[in-house]
């Protein structure tokens, strides 16, 4: 997975933001747990990544929520 952006994020349709929204929730929930016991993530600094590609999604989607 690559960065997700905000444009990006609006021009998918809702049920593609919240297939990529469970997809990355699941991904965090495996990397936390190699962290949690103790193993070396491949990729440290991509749980960061995760984390705001999340927000950005649920932030979006209040906005979208918020309009209409």
């Amino acid at each position: 997975m690559t960065i997700l952006h905000p444009e990006e994020i609006r021009d998918m349709t809702q049920a593609e933001r919240e297939s990529e929204l469970e997809g990355l929730q699941t991904e965090l929930l495996n990397a936390r747990a190699v962290q949690a016991t103790g193993g070396a993530p491949e990729n440290p600094g991509r749980i960061k990544e995760i984390r705001k590609a999340i927000a950005r999604i649920k932030t979006i989607d209040a906005e979208d929520a918020e309009s209409e």
